[in-house]
């Protein structure tokens, strides 16, 4: 009896410790934890000549807004409304079908480290593997955010916001009182992770509102969505050259193709911006020609990528190829055959 007691209260005994076994070896070992997803929320494209990426589609749900389906797969909200025209950015309905913008002309700047185009609120991030873009907000008109090659000094993990005077003044000036910091948390808008930069009182960061990303609306800095930030400053390093640029048109040659991207500013397109792209676009496609002396254009295909300016890659030309070139050397010179005519594109 007693050695059947005694059995019994071993065996409590080990029932009761087992727990506490299992939560000591489960706190010894930080590793049995669940690590942060740290890899990119956006393809990593590889180049092919001065294109790279994609276009897809999506089926919207009813509850779906091209803000709420930005934040979710990485895109702004202006992309995605230049790129869909017609279609409710706040409702577009169950069933519809928009494209995702995710083929591009790559920004005529180096291509290393990060690359910011303000022209289309994008960021531009090159590997060695090739390229991840990311939509960014920029600064606006009275705020515009610098052009500058500059380079990442910090990454910050839960940032405090210390706003400048400016900024703080300009809060006062509408009855509003900013503090001289605003503690790391929801409330704060540099979201929870930033990168700092060499130009001075600049940042990558994140934010505490959905909507903005991809659009003009900050101070000058640039933001991103948390979910991307927050996995982006463990990729960079320290010293990763940034170049800012503004370059609404982009012209680019991939297999023997020329291709151009325009962007207009904002939703609206209206006459004055049309005319400015259109004189931009004229200057820059005879800039590309003299450098590409074997490049024919079609003044068609032109007029139709400034018309839309969606911010979409629109094939323009050809470069000619070298067999076309020897073709043509039995010919009359200053005439030409008919299928050379048909091959031909003209500006």
């Amino acid at each position: 009896m007693w050695l059947k007691f005694a059995h019994i209260t071993l065996l409590m005994l080990a029932m009761a410790l087992a727990p506490l076994h299992a939560a000591e070896n489960q706190s010894a070992d930080p590793a049995d934890a669940e690590a942060p997803d740290r890899s990119p929320r956006v393809p990593t494209f590889a180049l092919d000549g001065d294109l790279a990426g994609r276009l897809d589609v999506f089926t919207t749900s009813y509850e779906d807004t091209f803000a709420a389906i930005g934040n979710r797969i990485a895109l702004g909200y202006l992309e995605l409304v230049k790129a869909n025209p017609g279609v409710d950015p706040w409702l577009p309905g169950e069933g519809t079908t928009i494209t995702l913008p995710r083929r591009y002309v790559l920004p005529d700047a180096r291509r290393e480290g990060i690359v910011i185009n303000l022209a289309e609120y994008r960021l531009y991030y090159y590997t060695d593997d090739g390229v991840q873009v990311y939509p960014v907000g920029v600064g606006t008109e009275e705020n515009p955010s610098p052009l500058t090659d500059a380079k990442v000094t910090m990454p910050l993990e839960s940032p405090a916001w210390y706003p400048p005077a400016s900024i703080r003044a300009e809060y006062e000036r509408d009855g509003e009182y900013l503090p001289r910091m605003i503690p790391p948390g929801p409330t704060n808008p540099l979201g929870t992770h930033a990168l700092l930069l060499s130009e001075k009182g600049y940042l990558i960061h994140g934010t505490n509102k959905k909507f903005g990303v991809g659009m003009a609306v900050s101070h000058g800095c640039f933001r991103m969505y948390n979910e991307d930030i927050s996995r982006f400053v463990y990729q960079v390093d320290k010293g990763t050259p940034v170049q800012v640029i503004r370059d609404p048109v982009k012209i680019g040659l991939s297999g023997g193709e020329v291709w151009l991207e325009v962007h207009r500013p904002d939703e609206e397109y209206p006459s004055e911006d049309r005319d400015r792209l259109w004189r931009q676009v004229f200057a820059e496609v005879e800039a590309f020609r003299k450098q590409h002396p074997g490049v024919e254009v079609q003044r068609r295909a032109i007029e139709i990528a400034v018309d839309q300016a969606d911010g979409i890659p629109t094939m323009i030309g050809e470069q000619v190829t070298q067999m076309a070139a020897d073709d043509s050397a039995d010919t009359v010179p200053g005439e030409a055959t008919s299928e050379q005519e048909q091959q031909q594109l003209y500006f």
